[in-house]
């Protein structure tokens, strides 16, 4: 178990721990000085030679600027070149959580636990951009998203020593591992155990609040408390431990399927489980893929699923892949259709009855509106699919087994809608699940399939997997 003499081991080594100097060699775009140091502190920091508040250390000695590099980009899914470009250094500038990234599976080494489920949790002090009860509550529910599913209890105290200490404070804070100010390292906690295991600190630096403004409380303690019973950080973008932070809907939060998979390793699962489906994170190359939505975005492909987006710019050779509410939090966590509409250098985005509009990755005023404002039935209750034809200067919009044509110029739709899908576009079905326009053909999916229809000729030219734009 976890000391206090180890952990004031680990503090001290952590003070302490090897720096080594960033290298003009390892450049692959021209940085700034500032880009420079600022790498060397977060590498120094996040994958220094001492691994996590657990209080096992790694074997002193050179570790160069390289091979942390390619640690790093190994475990965001980066392009691993050992090599500083702008990929690497924007993740690296990204707010996120002070625990050290260990590129394994997600479990502290030799899987600290702690031996009881009746924990204790006391709130040492207040941070002033919140009031004293927002903070009990979002302290109170980050820990019933472990609690639900497993059985572990927690019960405050009010005064005394608890297993989790919660504090706020800023820089140099009492526990050897300062804070770094606005932005950056918003939290840490240390893994279960006597002494300072537990116990979890806030950056007071930062502007905490309930809302998508400044950095959700609920969100990062969720994700410091993950820390606190055991968990290390996932290379799982969608996880709840993936480090870099990212606000998601508070109000309907169901813990990925990662994180239930990674704490339940620990404690086993509980009497109950509220959430009959935790979401998983999609493979790109799963023979089963399905897509929600497909547009283009000023020459980068923008596709759809789930609570993610995949961007596919033409020089990238792997996609990005990312939260939607990474870019939009404004967005919902699913969209329904998507379609570029270049002669306004728009995009539009749709879910339900509602729909935005996006000038590159800004949202514009006066939006969301309602889909009826185009035209549309009050009672048509969603649109499946959006594809704008450049040549014709029509958007197709698909809703079940139908679909209308709306001109762009008139903002209106065209008369004679709606039509069947099936008998203008035989053979791909009753439904659309997502489109985009290519080249003189139209890309359909529906389910795990991917259909290339002829716009001259009005036919199949040929059927793929859906995942094969993402070149699977």
């Amino acid at each position: 178990m976890y000391s206090t003499l180890s952990a004031a081991i680990f503090l001290l080594n952590l003070a302490c721990c090897l720096s080594f100097p960033v290298s003009h060699e390892t450049e692959e775009v021209d940085l700034s000085d500032e880009d420079l140091f600022y790498a060397e502190h977060y590498l120094n920091t996040i994958y220094s030679p001492v691994s996590s508040p657990a209080g096992f250390l790694r074997k002193r000695g050179k570790i160069s600027m390289a091979s942390k590099l390619r640690e790093m980009q190994a475990f965001f899914g980066l392009e691993v070149t050992g090599k500083l470009d702008d990929d690497t250094i924007n993740i690296m500038k990204k707010p996120r959580c002070g625990v050290p990234d260990v590129a394994q599976f997600n479990l502290f080494p030799k899987q600290l636990k702690w031996s009881k489920n009746n924990l204790t949790y006391r709130i040492v002090n207040y941070t002033p951009d919140l009031t004293h009860a927002d903070v009990d509550r979002a302290i109170k529910k980050a820990l019933k998203v472990w609690s639900d599913v497993t059985p572990l209890n927690f019960t405050r105290l009010r005064s005394g020593t608890a297993d989790i200490m919660i504090s706020f404070g800023t820089k140099e804070h009492g526990d050897f591992y300062p804070f770094d100010g606005p932005n950056g390292f918003l939290a840490h906690a240390f893994p279960p155990g006597q002494g300072i295991g537990g116990d979890t600190h806030f950056d007071d630096d930062e502007t905490w609040s309930s809302s998508s403004r400044g950095y959700n409380l609920f969100i990062v303690a969720a994700h410091e408390f993950g820390h606190a019973l055991g968990l290390d950080h996932s290379s799982d973008p969608g996880a709840l431990m993936f480090p870099v932070y990212t606000f998601t809907e508070t109000n309907k939060f169901w813990l990925p399927d990662d994180d239930v998979q990674g704490i339940q390793s620990l404690y086993g699962p509980g009497d109950q489980d509220p959430y009959a489906k935790h979401p998983k994170t999609p493979d790109k190359c799963d023979p089963e893929l399905s897509i929600d939505a497909v547009t283009e975005l000023r020459g980068e492909m923008i596709i759809f699923k789930d609570r993610f987006f995949w961007r596919q710019h033409p020089q990238m050779t792997e996609p990005e892949f990312v939260l939607i509410k990474s870019f939009w939090p404004e967005l919902p966590n699913r969209i329904d259709a998507a379609y570029e509409y270049p002669g306004r250098d728009r995009i539009f985005i749709f879910r339900g009855r509602k729909f935005w509009a996006l000038n590159g990755y800004d949202i514009l005023e006066g939006y969301p509106r309602k889909i009826y404002e185009l035209g549309f039935p009050k009672s048509l209750r969603t649109i499946d699919a959006a594809v704008h034809i450049t040549d014709t200067g029509k958007t197709l919009f698909f809703s079940e087994s139908t679909y209308w044509s709306f001109d762009e110029e008139t903002q209106t739709l065209d008369k004679g809608y709606p039509k069947l899908i099936e008998d203008e576009f035989s053979g791909i079905g009753d439904k659309v699940d997502a489109a985009y326009q290519r080249n003189g053909y139209i890309y359909f999916f529906n389910g795990p399939v991917l259909f290339e229809y002829s716009i001259w000729s009005k036919r199949i030219v040929r059927a793929m997997r859906a995942n094969s734009i993402l070149l699977c």
